[in-house]
């Protein structure tokens, strides 16, 4: 089992930066690939970059690449997701999830944390 808490997104203006973390609990989170999704309201939910279990491997999605890094701690059990150049279509809200794959899929993700709103204003 893992359990994943987010705390606060929060509101930046357009080409700003936010950084965002998940801190995860559960003594298998290191042989976990992490991910970062988004998902507006009424769409549905949107791959956004993952890394594998031992930090070595990363992939992005286009529109965020290049601007977002992502990142995980294993001491601290934590996943960042640092995102530069903010854009106003950058705002919905993002969730953190693990997966014992590296996959894009968020159906391959088997646990979730409870998402955190990121606004960018124009």
């Amino acid at each position: 089992q893992v359990q994943l808490v987010e705390p606060g997104g929060g509101l930046v203006q357009a080409g700003g930066s936010l950084r965002l973390s998940c801190a995860a609990s559960g003594s298998t989170f290191a042989n976990y690939a992490m991910g970062w999704f988004r998902q507006a309201p009424g769409k549905e939910r949107e791959f956004v970059a993952i890394i594998n279990a031992s930090g070595g491997r990363t992939y992005y999605a286009d529109s965020v690449k290049g601007r977002f890094t992502i990142s995980r701690d294993r001491a601290k059990n934590t996943l960042y997701l640092q995102m530069n150049s903010l854009k106003p279509e950058d705002t919905t809200v993002y969730y953190c999830a693990a997966s014992p794959g590296y996959s894009s899929d968020y159906r391959q993700f088997h646990y979730w944390g409870q998402g955190t709103q990121v606004t960018v204003s124009s």
